[in-house]
Parts: C-alpha cells; sequence; structure tokens
C-alpha cells in the first residue's frame, strides 16, 4: 500500500499546515494515485487559485513488480512555473525534472515538495510505502 498526505502551506501560514488531505492505494499494478487541480482525477487536491500546480501535477503509478513511481507530468506550458524536489528517507532533496519519473524505494518513505517559483507557497506530500 502507499500512502500519501499532504499540506498546502502558504507565507500566510508560515510554521503551520494548511488543508491536510490523506489518500491510500494498494500496491497492485496499475493503481494509480494523482495529485493537481483538478478533483475530478486527483486523489490530493489543491486549492483552485494555486496555478502553479498543474491541473494533474503528480501522477504515482504501481508497477508489474509492486513497485512504486512517480511522474511529474508535463502540462501545456514549456516551462513550469513551480519546482518540485523529492526528498527520499535519510538522503537530501533532490530536483525532479519537469516530465521526470523517479522510481520509491519498497517499504521506504519520503516527500515531494512542490515550490511557486513567484511565492512563498508549496504543497508537501508525503509518502510511505508500506509492504
Amino acid at each position: 500500500m502507499l500512502e500519501l498526505t499532504m499540506a498546502s502551506v502558504s507565507e500566510a501560514d508560515a510554521g503551520a499546515t494548511a488543508g491536510m488531505q490523506m489518500a491510500d492505494a494498494p500496491s497492485e499494478p496499475g493503481a494509480v494515485l494523482r495529485v493537481g487541480r483538478d478533483r475530478a482525477v486527483c486523489r490530493l487536491v489543491t486549492p483552485d487559485d494555486w496555478l502553479f500546480v498543474s491541473r494533474v501535477h503528480l501522477e504515482f503509478l504501481c508497477g508489474p513488480d509492486g513497485t512504486w513511481q512517480v511522474t511529474w507530468l508535463r502540462g501545456t506550458h514549456a516551462e513550469p512555473s513551480s519546482e518540485v524536489r523529492l526528498a527520499l528517507q535519510g538522503h537530501s532533496p533532490q530536483p525532479l525534472p519537469y516530465g521526470g519519473t523517479a522510481k520509491l524505494p519498497q517499504g521506504g518513505s519520503g516527500e515531494l515538495v512542490i515550490l511557486d517559483r513567484t511565492g512563498p507557497r508549496s504543497v508537501n506530500v508525503g509518502f510511505y510505502h508500506e509492504l
């Protein structure tokens, strides 16, 4: 099972988390969890006015062997208005390239941080892969 938690944080909320949400999915081939603004397809949804997060921004996909990967989906713009950083348990955060994919460790945890390039706002998505 992959468990996700998401918190939206703005300058006004400095030091506090706002809008905490949770979602999970079994580690079965083809299982998908999405993060973005589109309530029709995303299990974790950011505020509608946070345009630095795409309609469908991150996609977590379970492969045929039960391992998970995350992809920063490319949107309609050539350049994104955000940055995404991936921090795996025990490692420093690393940039996730626009359109890039990273495998998540089995039985591991970490966090993806979507940073607004125009202001002090972020979306923090924690993950835990339960074996």
